[in-house]
């Protein structure tokens, strides 16, 4: 654990953004002139990781696959290569218990291949989590077809990370701007909106989402959807209940969107126990994702307390098995 600057207490360090490359994911998911985003990251291997935890003072990585997911039209290639990243997801838990978690890679190719993987990620591997996308071939998580994908998160209780992917619309990448610019964010409003109104949120009370980037676009329109639910511009909110009712279930990853406006934001419509600390390496250059702890630890909008909570706290219980480890 380590003294962060800004905080008079010792404090765990978690980082529930953190992304996991290996060669075979990024070569069998993005092309190498065109990277996902784009933006091309750094050079992932276990090491970069931890070499970079170091330097950052940051004691636990929640590791991850980043866009687009696994939704490759082939079925077996999909499949074994959700295996293959879970597995070394897995391995690098044994190895370094105290330094990695990690979110179970989904085929997203074919329902019955999905829910098995969840099984057997969670079960046989113990893993942390899921991670899913806002889209997978331009189906969205709220679409009445990924319903079994949550019936099963909602029996387990667990943690579903959401990330985003690009839109389907190809009229979205005709302007000339990278999708991790606007197009990122908005798709994960797309998904938070659909999951809320097309009642997914309801129905799975005790999955514990975690939203990337502070929810894409969806705490800036926090008054709009509010103004919606008002007029029952989307029917009648009693048994979805309201949006901001929803926001305040809901975890807000810090990854990109650490500033002090953005905390602000993210206090007034869901509190301090919900926002979670996250790096989005190794997309961001090295000095920017060490960066933006600093500025979390250090942020006028967030009390001592919130600090910490943001940093770690919040994280760890959501992750319950790391107490154990450092106890």
């Amino acid at each position: 654990m380590y003294s962060v600057t800004g905080l008079t207490s010792i404090i765990m360090v978690i980082d529930t953004h953190h992304h996991m490359l290996p060669d075979f994911f990024y070569e069998a998911t993005n092309e190498k002139e065109s990277p996902v985003g784009g933006l091309k990251p750094q050079q992932w291997t276990p090491e970069a990781s931890l070499s970079f935890m170091e330097e950052a003072e940051i004691d636990i990585a929640i590791l991850s696959i980043s866009s687009p997911g696994i939704q490759l039209t082939d079925r077996h290639t999909s499949r074994k290569l959700a295996r293959t990243c879970n597995e070394l997801g897995a391995s690098l838990i044994s190895r370094f218990p105290k330094r990695f978690g990690a979110f179970a890679a989904v085929p997203m190719t074919n329902m019955d291949d999905a829910m098995d993987e969840i099984i057997y990620a969670l079960d046989e591997l113990k893993l942390d989590g899921v991670v899913l996308f806002t889209n997978s071939l331009g189906v969205y998580l709220g679409d009445k077809a990924m319903r079994p994908i949550f019936n099963e998160l909602q029996r387990r209780k667990t943690v579903a990370y959401i990330h985003p992917n690009a839109s389907p619309d190809p009229v979205a990448h005709s302007l000339g701007l990278t999708d991790n610019l606007i197009d990122f964010p908005c798709d994960t409003t797309r998904a938070i909106a659909q999951l809320h109104y097309g009642g997914t949120f309801a129905a799975t009370p005790d999955v514990k989402y975690i939203f990337s980037h502070a929810g894409g676009t969806a705490p800036y329109l926090a008054g709009r959807f509010a103004i919606v639910d008002e007029m029952k511009i989307m029917g009648d909110s009693s048994t979805t209940g309201t949006a901001a009712e929803t926001f305040r279930r809901l975890y807000w990853d810090t990854a990109s969107a650490w500033s002090d406006p953005v905390l602000h934001t993210l206090l007034n419509i869901t509190g301090g126990e919900k926002i979670l600390f996250g790096t989005d390496f190794p997309y961001l250059r090295k000095d920017i994702a060490v960066r933006s702890k600093d500025c979390v630890a250090r942020s006028t909008e967030l009390t001592a307390e919130q600090r910490k909570q943001v940093l770690g706290t919040n994280a760890l219980n959501l992750f319950p098995r790391f107490k154990l480890l450092y106890n």
